[in-house]
C-alpha cells in the first residue's frame, strides 16, 4: 500500500490562462518507499473564512454572505471554492506537480464575492485530495485510492488574487442581470445617448441618490 502526503509549496497566477486561473505547486511524498506509476488527482478547495481577522471595510462588504458581526461565531465556516484535477507523472520518494485553480469572477457565485471583499492578508484554503494511485502489485499494475482524510492548508496572500483578477479584467467588474432588466437598460443607455451601460448605470445611480435630498428640500420649503 502506497501513503501520499501533500504539501502546498506555492500559488500563483497562471500568465498564460485564456480566463482567470491559478496554479498551485504541490509537493507529493511517498512515505512507505514504493515506486509511484501515476495519479489521477482531484482535489476540492474550500475557503476557511473563520481562520482570518476582518477589519471594518472588509466587514461591510462580507454582510450579505455572513450577515452582521454578532451572528460570525455560526455563519463564518468552511464552503466550497473550486474542484480541479490533474495527472502526476510516476516518481518514487517525493516530487513536484502543478495543480491548475480555474477561477470565476462571477459575483453570483459565493467564493468571488468573499474573495472580492478581502482588501489584504490571506485566503485562509484547505485542500482536500482524492483520487487513484497506480503502482506496482503482485500481478502487476496495482490500483488504489487517495484516501479522503489527504488534505493541506494554505494561505493565499489576498493580493495574488487581486492580481490575477486584474490581469483579465482590468478595473471591471461583472453583475448578473435578468434579459427584461438589461434590454431596459439597453433602451435607456440608446435614449440618453450613453455609449456604453456603464454610463447608464452610472447616470441612473446618481439621480438616485440625489432624489431624497431633493425632496427633503421640497418639503422644507412647503413647510
Amino acid at each position: 500500500m502506497t501513503a501520499l502526503d501533500f504539501t502546498v509549496v506555492d500559488i500563483a497566477p497562471e500568465p498564460y490562462a485564456a480566463t482567470p486561473s491559478l496554479t498551485a505547486r504541490l509537493r507529493i511524498r511517498e512515505t512507505t518507499g514504493a515506486p509511484v506509476h501515476s495519479v489521477a488527482l482531484r482535489c476540492q478547495v474550500r475557503l476557511e473564512p473563520a481562520r482570518r481577522r476582518y477589519g471594518p471595510n472588509a466587514e461591510a462588504a462580507l454582510g450579505d454572505l455572513f450577515g452582521t458581526r454578532d451572528r460570525w461565531g455560526s455563519t463564518l465556516s468552511s464552503f466550497a471554492w473550486l474542484q480541479t484535477s490533474t495527472m502526476v507523472p510516476g516518481f518514487v520518494g517525493e516530487c513536484e506537480t502543478a495543480l491548475p485553480l480555474p477561477c470565476t469572477y462571477d459575483f453570483e457565485v459565493a467564493a468571488a464575492r468573499y474573495l472580492h471583499a478581502l482588501g489584504d492578508g490571506a485566503v485562509p484554503l484547505l485542500l482536500l485530495f482524492s483520487g487513484t494511485v497506480f503502482g506496482r502489485g503482485d500481478g502487476g499494475v496495482a490500483v488504489e485510492p487517495v484516501p479522503w482524510d489527504r488534505e493541506a492548508r494554505y494561505d493565499l496572500p489576498v493580493t495574488v488574487w487581486h492580481e490575477m483578477i486584474r490581469s483579465h479584467f482590468p478595473g471591471t467588474g461583472f453583475a448578473r442581470m435578468g434579459h427584461d432588466t438589461l434590454a431596459a437598460l439597453t433602451r435607456y443607455k440608446v435614449a440618453h445617448g450613453h455609449t456604453d451601460l456603464d454610463a447608464a448605470v452610472t447616470e441612473l445611480l446618481v439621480a438616485a441618490e440625489a432624489r431624497p435630498a431633493a425632496a427633503t428640500g421640497a418639503g422644507e420649503a412647503a413647510s
